[in-house]
């Protein structure tokens, strides 16, 4: 049953040694304090990573960012040096897609490497995929890499996806985190998880699409939007600097289901909602229900991705192999990262 991805390049794997650049296409380094910058260091050192910084990741504007130029030459920079064997974005944001229409997709393309995180970041790996067949990791950023506390099962999932090669399920994990931890790192409290809810079921295999929901809607009617044929989406929303509630996710939802293509979406696997988004499943399952698209697609909530903690890392462009019975039989399944 294992789908062979046409054209997609899958970047090598990293490994105790690897050389790791940390870039800023969204936010800059100086919006994390040097406590926190010292402790993702070390933690990715522990590893056996090298690391290496980008020559404007610490230039920072009115909008916490910095110019296009730096942050297009900085990108490029990376994947041109052959030393480097991954990178590593420091932050999320709001800006990534203006980088879009300046990037070399030829030079990336012929120096395919991975290239990891979340949020704004969704712009960045979709549009990567779209233009060049690279698959590209949505995953945590080096500022997560800063916590203290409660990491393991994020550490897990990084390592299976960026460091192996064998198929592996995404589990729930046992107690999530929504907090503002880098403002505290002695005082975090745990929330026990309640797994997964299956809101619609069925068995699909698919390449792997989306992230962020409102990042990747940026893309939407553009050239840097990837093919949503035979796709298996992965959705999450930021309530926190985002403002999403089940409003707002329910019509950003409907914006992707009427883009081209849309008819092409295998399943939907949706991430963890924050508690201020006050989004309960009854809710979510009523705008699932009211949706005629979809009807008849698979469909899974609360699964650890997105702006909440732990979270696991997955492949854009990826295969994902999914079975969902009941909120007690399921599986997701990353076979091809």
């Amino acid at each position: 049953m294992t789908t062979i991805i046409k054209n997609a390049i899958k970047p090598k794997k990293i490994k105790k040694g690897a050389h790791i650049r940390v870039i800023a296409p969204a936010g800059s380094l100086k919006l994390l304090s040097e406590d926190n910058k010292k402790v993702a260091i070390d933690r990715l050192q522990k590893f056996g990573f090298r690391l290496s910084f980008s020559k404007h990741v610490n230039e920072i504007d009115e909008f916490k960012s910095s110019s296009v130029e730096s942050r297009v030459e900085d990108l490029h920079d990376a994947f041109l040096e052959k030393e480097v064997n991954a990178i590593l974005t420091v932050i999320g944001g709001f800006n990534s897609n203006q980088l879009l229409k300046y990037l070399d997709w030829d030079l990336i393309k012929r120096n395919p490497k991975i290239l990891c995180g979340y949020s704004d970041i969704t712009v960045l790996g979709n549009a990567i995929f779209a233009k060049t067949g690279l698959v590209t990791y949505s995953g945590p950023h080096f500022s997560t890499f800063a916590q203290k506390k409660y990491l393991e099962y994020t550490i897990e999932y990084f390592k299976k996806c960026l460091l192996e090669k064998s198929e592996y399920n995404i589990q729930p994990s046992k107690e999530w985190f929504d907090d503002q931890w880098y403002k505290d790192q002695e005082n975090r409290k745990s929330i026990v998880n309640d797994g997964y809810w299956v809101l619609q079921s069925g068995i699909k295999e698919g390449m792997i699409m989306g992230g962020n929901l409102s990042s990747f809607t940026l893309l939407f009617g553009t050239e840097y939007m990837p093919d949503l044929k035979n796709s298996i989406i992965f959705l999450e929303v930021d309530n926190y600097t985002q403002g999403v509630d089940i409003l707002e996710f329910d019509r950003q939802l409907q914006s992707l289901l009427q883009q081209k293509g849309s008819n092409g979406i295998k399943a939907i696997i949706i991430g963890r909602f924050q508690k201020g988004s006050k989004v309960h499943r009854k809710q979510l399952q009523y705008v699932i229900e009211t949706k005629q698209e979809l009807k008849n697609i698979p469909i899974i909530a609360n699964v650890d991705f997105g702006h909440t903690n732990p979270m696991a890392t997955f492949p854009i462009g990826g295969v994902c192999r999914i079975i969902f019975n009941n909120d007690k039989d399921f599986e997701i399944k990353i076979i091809e990262h």
